[in-house]
């Protein structure tokens, strides 16, 4: 299915990120907290993903291309395409991310030169509930495609004098069949990206976080034709969030990270310099 989907601006990085806070096999997913300034910890519990955001901070999605082919990441917010704005599905537009590059996505597209920024922030304020979709709140999504390339054909160099014959040999095979234009899939796909850890009317320890819909800013994309070689996503990437406070009283966030995240971070904890522990002879 030819669909046209969007490149944003690429950063030329082909490191590969720190496992802790990076999600996925053909595209690696982590959050980044913009006021923080740091990736967030990602936390493996009952076979899902989760990271922590706080309220009222800015964030954006890194996708870091794993291949060493064009993929399509179809991206959705709290069951939202980020590009659209429609309740997403998998057949929708996305971002291309060439191989082994990495992208960010800021915020919601409003047009090819500006997103509105994506900040956390209670669930009743989010995007999706405003807009009368709150029941799939407090995930991040992303299907990834592989771009479908037609097989190369390489006829073998025959004398000139042989030409005529094999030419006569296969009739109108000589003319090699145009199939670059892809066939529009009948069935689209309306199988919506997973639902979000919370329902809108589970009750939680303080107000479950959703994502707003901030400030415009600038980020420029473009269009670009991408076939997919699949009607069916290659890897589905899910992460959920909640607040700090509502995963520690679920238990996903380890024991030793409550008492080291009791407070916030401190860039300069001490003002001089301590006295060393003393010698024990």
């Amino acid at each position: 299915m030819k669909r046209l989907g969007l490149v944003a601006a690429l950063l030329a990085t082909a490191g590969l990120s720190e496992q802790a806070n990076a999600v996925g096999r053909l595209v690696d997913v982590s959050i980044y907290d913009r006021a923080q300034g740091r990736e967030l910890p990602v936390y493996f519990y009952g076979g899902k993903y989760y990271v922590a955001g706080k309220p009222g901070n800015e964030y954006q999605v890194r996708l870091r291309s794993q291949a060493s082919e064009d993929v399509l990441g179809v991206m959705a917010v709290d069951g939202v395409n980020v590009i659209s704005g429609k309740t997403a599905s998998w057949n929708q537009s996305g971002y291309v991310l060439n191989p082994w590059n990495t992208t960010e996505v800021k915020g919601w597209r409003k047009n090819m030169e500006d997103v509105a920024r994506f900040y956390f922030t209670d669930l009743p304020d989010s995007y999706a509930a405003r807009t009368g979709r709150p029941d799939d709140v407090g995930v991040i999504g992303v299907a990834v495609f592989r771009r479908k390339y037609e097989p190369q054909v390489y006829e073998p160099d025959y004398p000139a004098h042989d030409r005529d014959d094999r030419w006569r040999s296969h009739g109108d095979a000589r003319a090699p069949s145009a199939s670059g234009h892809a066939r529009r899939n009948s069935e689209s796909a309306k199988r919506a990206l997973p639902d979000s850890a919370h329902s809108y009317s589970e009750r939680q320890t303080e107000q479950s976080l959703g994502t707003g819909h901030g400030e415009r800013e600038y980020s420029a994309a473009r269009y670009t034709e991408f076939e997919r070689a699949s009607n069916q996503p290659d890897e589905i990437i899910t992460i959920y969030y909640d607040s700090y406070r509502n995963l520690a009283a679920r238990g996903i966030v380890p024991e030793h990270d409550r008492h080291a995240r009791s407070r916030d971070p401190e860039p300069f904890p001490r003002n001089f310099v301590p006295d060393p522990p003393r010698r024990r002879w």
